[in-house]
């Protein structure tokens, strides 16, 4: 299984209007496209939420959630929310 490390820096003050929108739209749509979610947590002094998901084929997976209507939809709602986006493919160590 392929991981991907997602840390997400949240506007000021908007921490758990987002987690009410990951809950209840994000990681719903993210299940329905075969991904296991690990976490999530947050950094609650610095608005960061961080995640983990896996697939077994990550890419092909990844291009169907955001080619999928549903997470367009999402595309124009999420700036309401989030300020910055990042993300790493992670390796696991033998």
């Amino acid at each position: 299984m392929q991981h991907q490390l997602r840390i997400y820096q949240v506007k000021e003050g908007r921490m758990s209007d987002w987690v009410a929108k990951w809950r209840s739209e994000v990681l719903p749509i993210s299940r329905r496209f075969g991904f296991s979610v690990i976490g999530p947590w947050i950094v609650r002094d610095e608005d960061r939420f961080v995640w983990i998901v896996g697939h077994d084929n990550f890419s092909e997976a990844n291009a169907a959630f955001y080619g999928s209507p549903e997470r367009s939809a999402l595309e124009t709602q999420i700036p309401e929310y989030l300020d910055k986006v990042e993300t790493w493919m992670l390796d696991p160590i033998g």
